[in-house]
C-alpha cells in the first residue's frame, strides 16, 4: 500500500536515531560528571592540603615534594564525592532536559521510562564500578603510600630544616637552636634542649655541626661541645666536655612505630584482622570500615536512580515542578544521614553490620521497580497548567 512505505521509513529512522539519543544524553552526563567530580575533588584537596602548607612555609619543604604527597589523598576525595556528584549530574541533566522541553519531545515520539532513563543507568553504572574500583584498590594503596611519605617527611626532612636564629621544636621533647647556617650546609653555635629522658634532661651547646643520615633517621655530628645535665634525685650538676658527639634528633624509638589506619588497611585486613593483633579490639570499626567499603559504591547508583524516578516519573507538567527534585535532594540527605548514624550504631553492634549494605542497595532497587515497572510504559499525563 502507499502510504505504509512512509511509515516504515519513519520507523526506521527513529529506531537508527534511537542510540544517537542515548549518546546525546549520556555524553551530557558523563562531561557533566567529570566536571563536577573534578571541581569538588579540587575544592576539597585545596581545603585538605592547607595543614601541610607549614612544611612549606616553615621548613622549606619543595613544591614538588607537596604536590606529591598532598595527590596521594585524591583518590579517597573522589571515592567519597562520586555518589553524591553521580546524583547531582543525574537530577540536573533530566532536570534541564525537561525545562527545555526536550523530554517533552521524546514521550511525544513514544520513549519509554526505560529508554529515558537508560543512559543515567549508564552513567551510574560506570560510577558505580569506578567507585568500588578506588574503594577496594586505589584508595587503600594511595593512602598508604601517603601514610608513609608523611611519616618520613616529619621526621627527616623537619630537622633538616632548622632555621637560623630561631628555636625549632623538633619534637614535644627535644628544641634546636642554631646561630649560623653556612652555604655549605656546616651548623655554628648549636644548642640543643634534650627533655626525651624525664629523669635527666639535658642542655647541650656545641661550636658547630653537621647534618646526617643513618637508616632513614636525621642525625647531628656536633664538635666541641658540652653536655650539661641536673640528677633530678641529687640535684648535682653533670658536664660532660666532648670534641665530637652523635645526637639523634628523632623522638624515642617507641613514638617512631608507625601503626597502620583503617583507610590504609586492605579489605581482607579489616574483615579479617590478624588473631592476637593489635586491631583485633576494634574487630566492630574495621568491619564497618570494611562494608562501607563494599555498600558505598551501590550509593551511587541508588542515588541516581532517585533522581530519574523523581524527574520521569509522576504527572508532567509543562512549567517542570520544583517538588520533585526536592523531595529526590531530601531523600538522598536523608539516606546519607542514616548511613551514617547506623555506621555508628554498627561499630558498637556488629549484628547491625548487613543493614550498612541494604542501605545502599535497598534504595537504587526500590526505585528501579517504580521506574521500570510494566505498567510504566504507558505515556505519562500532562497536566494542563493556565
Amino acid at each position: 500500500m502507499p502510504g505504509s512505505v512512509p511509515q516504515r521509513s519513519v520507523r526506521s529512522r527513529f529506531t537508527f536515531g534511537l542510540p544517537t539519543l542515548d549518546r546525546y544524553v549520556l555524553h551530557q552526563l558523563l562531561f557533566a560528571l567529570l566536571a563536577t567530580t573534578g571541581g569538588l575533588t579540587a575544592l576539597i584537596w585545596l581545603t585538605q592540603s592547607l595543614r601541610f602548607v607549614s612544611l612549606v612555609v616553615d621548613r622549606g619543604l619543595s613544591l614538588r615534594v607537596f604536590l606529591e604527597l598532598t595527590s596521594m589523598m585524591m583518590p579517597s576525595f573522589v571515592a567519597v564525592v562520586l555518589p553524591i556528584t553521580t546524583f547531582v549530574v543525574v537530577l540536573f541533566v533530566y532536570q534541564r532536559l525537561a525545562g527545555d522541553r526536550e523530554l517533552t519531545v521524546m514521550r511525544a515520539a513514544g520513549l519509554s521510562p526505560w529508554a529515558l532513563g537508560r543512559p543515567g543507568v549508564i552513567c551510574a553504572s560506570f560510577a558505580t564500578a569506578l567507585t568500588l574500583v578506588l574503594n577496594l584498590w586505589l584508595v587503600p594503596v594511595s593512602y598508604r603510600h601517603f601514610r608513609q611519605f608523611e611519616f618520613q617527611i616529619r621526621n627527616r626532612i623537619a630537622a633538616f630544616m632548622l632555621q637560623e636564629g630561631v628555636f625549632t621544636r623538633i619534637s614535644d621533647t627535644m628544641t634546636v637552636y642554631v646561630r649560623e647556617r653556612t652555604h655549605t650546609g656546616e651548623l655554628r653555635g648549636i644548642m640543643v634542649e634534650d627533655d626525651r629522658d624525664p629523669a635527666s634532661r639535658a642542655t647541650i651547646l656545641a661550636e658547630r655541626g653537621a647534618m646526617v643520615v643513618v637508616n632513614d633517621e636525621p642525625r647531628v655530628v656536633l664538635y666541641d661541645g658540652s653536655r650539661e645535665a641536673i640528677d633530678r634525685q641529687t640535684g648535682r650538676l653533670t658536664v660532660l666536655l666532648f670534641t665530637q658527639n652523635t645526637l639523634d634528633l628523632t623522638s624515642r624509638k617507641s613514638d617512631q612505630v608507625r601503626y597502620p589506619d583503617a583507610a590504609e588497611m586492605s579489605l581482607g585486613e579489616l574483615l579479617s584482622p590478624a588473631p592476637g593483633s593489635i586491631f583485633e579490639r576494634d574487630r566492630g570499626k574495621l568491619a564497618v570500615e570494611g562494608w562501607r567499603r563494599l555498600s558505598s559504591p551501590f550509593t551511587a547508583f541508588s542515588y541516581a536512580m532517585i533522581a530519574l524516578v523523581a524527574i520521569l516519573r509522576g504527572v508532567f507538567s509543562r512549567h517542570g515542578n520544583i517538588l520533585r527534585p526536592l523531595s529526590a535532594i531530601l531523600t538522598v540527605v536523608g539516606l546519607l544521614a542514616l548511613s551514617l548514624m547506623l555506621q555508628n550504631f554498627a561499630s558498637r553492634n556488629m549484628s547491625l553490620i548487613p543493614l550498612v549494605m541494604v542501605v545502599a542497595v535497598l534504595p537504587g532497587l526500590i526505585a528501579a521497580v517504580i521506574l521500570f515497572r510494566p505498567d510504566s510504559g504507558r505515556a505519562p499525563p500532562f497536566r494542563r497548567d493556565s
